[in-house]
């Protein structure tokens, strides 16, 4: 299920950097100072494999 906005808003700082996905690609990348960065592979949408 992707992150809904106040699931983003009220994410909290961990030991080591986490990732909450949206199930297409993109993440909300959470970083133990607090930040946030939505990222997204330079791959993402393209197709793999043969085909």
């Amino acid at each position: 299920m992707p992150p809904t906005d106040s699931t983003a808003k009220n994410a909290k700082p961990a030991d080591k950097p986490y990732k909450l996905t949206d199930g297409g690609g993109m993440y909300l990348l959470m970083q133990p100072d607090g930040a946030k960065y939505w990222r997204r592979p330079a791959n993402a949408g393209t197709m793999h494999g043969r085909g």
